[in-house]
């Protein structure tokens, strides 16, 4: 939200035309007489609060405030106005930060190399666009299932190297 740090017409013009007014009726007053006293002192109060409450009603509210609203994320849904409250989405990590992240969906066991230990599977981590020659060679296996070799990386050595595995 950005303000503007002008100062504000209007205020000076509603200072201006309170100052002329009240030069104006201490230059024409005249004295006072016994009988309509009392009416003219209530209209003058009547006046300077009706003043006063606009000129509080008036300084209370935000005129001069400009407010822009949030843009959506490259091409995102902004959904439209509603009266619930609004939770912010948090904005996307850069590519640099997630590099790190695997999907979980590819730790699976492999009977074959043992029926206790899972392992993340190097093709499903190549269909999820991960790129195996980033990840450590010390937590990569190979093993045979019986009719080819298959490669696939520890979860624990994986985690030891900064990676972790995330549900996407």
């Amino acid at each position: 939200m950005t303000q503007d740090m002008r100062p504000k017409q209007h205020r000076k013009f509603i200072a201006l035309i309170l100052a002329a007014s009240l030069a104006i009726t201490g230059v024409s007053a005249v004295p006072a007489q016994a009988g309509s006293d009392a009416g003219k002192i209530f209209a003058g109060l009547a006046v300077l609060g009706i003043l006063g409450a606009a000129l509080h009603d008036h300084n209370t509210r935000d005129h001069g405030a400009t407010v822009t609203a949030p843009q959506p994320p490259h091409g995102g849904y902004s959904p439209p106005h509603s009266h619930r409250p609004h939770h912010p989405t948090p904005k996307p990590l850069p590519p640099r930060f997630g590099r790190y992240d695997l999907p979980a969906k590819c730790v699976r066991t492999f009977p074959r190399y043992s029926l206790s230990h899972n392992l993340v599977g190097a093709n499903c981590l190549e269909r999820n666009a991960q790129q195996l020659n980033r990840l450590p060679q010390a937590c990569r296996v190979s093993f045979w299932t019986g009719r080819k070799n298959r490669v696939a990386y520890k979860p624990q050595c994986l985690n030891q190297h900064g990676y972790r595995l995330v549900n996407r």
